[in-house]
């Protein structure tokens, strides 16, 4: 069973847009993102409010950036961590657009990107706008404790990135980074139970669809720059290149993971960084920009995530996983 789509049209990402809190501003990569903020409430008196305008702020900034108008835009797909993916759905309603909810944890922005990607190669739309986001202070109450109690944090945990990316996906012609093929994870599930370990539960699910991606497409390692997985964190990324050489393929040399790469080093961010807007922010300003100047050429964006619930860990069940894989190679159409 194969699980990979390969796009003939070769679908554009013609413009993207990001935002980040004050955290991610100034960490390893806070030069390339759009807008940086001073103060993650963003001017809002909750964080969930917050949360949601990074969310529309970056869907209007990348329509901007593409130069377009809303009128143009078929559909906004987006998702987030919050329940019902609320953020989504608060900033769907400020953009008259067709709109699909999706959610697949910190996977999220390479679901979005792949669904974009079979409407516009399919014909049936033009223009998509794939987007998503996270704030650490929400996602941190709705998953692990209350704010105000000031946890320790274990040194197995990571931290949920604040902020959001947006890319608008067109059938536009000329030099872009273009989509050419989608991988579909598969659930998976090695039995971690717990909530603060995100790399040792995700880092199978990764594994599996990159395993499934280069099954499928019959290529190896080296055809790609990068091999960018999502949050994955430094102990995730130990394990999905042990799990890798195991199968008989190398990982080191062109391996990155959003998570370790998003924050300074010597921060006190343990494994580094998660939340559906870390593998969103990374690959929407850093990625995307190095790949306009062709510093990068051929990119697989594996997104990973984390299918949990508050409800399901007070029950004790263990951590399913995902991980969608995008190859993105510039070209011209």
């Amino acid at each position: 069973m194969k699980s990979t789509i390969y796009f003939k049209n070769k679908p554009a990402i013609v413009a993207t847009s990001t935002i980040c809190g004050p955290k991610e501003s100034d960490g390893n990569l806070g030069e390339y993102v759009e807008t940086r903020l001073l103060d993650d409430m963003f001017g809002e008196d909750t964080y969930e409010k917050a949360e949601c305008k990074m969310l529309s702020h970056v869907i209007e900034k990348s329509i901007q950036n593409a130069d377009i108008k809303l009128k143009d835009v078929d559909c906004l797909i987006s998702g987030d961590l919050l329940n019902q993916i609320i953020s989504s759905s608060f900033s769907a309603r400020e953009f008259d657009v067709p709109y699909l909810g999706v959610y697949n944890a910190c996977s999220t922005m390479c679901e979005a990107l792949a669904i974009s990607a079979v409407l516009v190669d399919g014909g049936y739309m033009s223009t998509t706008v794939a987007a998503t986001g996270s704030h650490f202070s929400t996602a941190e109450r709705q998953y692990r404790y209350p704010l105000e109690l000031g946890s320790v944090r274990p040194p197995q945990s990571q931290w949920t990135v604040t902020g959001a990316g947006s890319s608008v996906v067109s059938d536009k012609k000329g030099f872009f980074p273009r989509i050419t093929s989608a991988t579909i994870g598969k659930v998976t599930d090695f039995g971690v139970t717990d909530v603060n370990n995100m790399g040792a539960a995700m880092a199978p699910g990764a594994f599996r669809t990159i395993y499934n991606h280069f099954k499928d497409t019959k290529r190896t390692p080296d055809y790609y720059d990068l091999i960018l997985t999502g949050d994955l964190g430094a102990l995730g990324s130990r394990l999905l290149k042990h799990l890798s050489k195991e199968k008989g393929f190398d990982l080191e040399k062109n391996h990155v993971d959003c998570g370790e790469m998003i924050y300074n080093i010597d921060e006190e961010e343990y494994q580094g960084g998660s939340g559906a807007g870390c593998s969103a922010v990374v690959f929407n300003s850093y990625i995307y920009k190095n790949m306009i100047k062709k510093k990068f050429n051929k990119i697989l964006f594996v997104a990973t995530g984390a299918l949990l619930s508050t409800v399901s860990s007070q029950q004790g069940e263990s951590i399913p996983a995902i991980a969608h894989a995008i190859a993105i190679e510039n070209g011209v159409i």
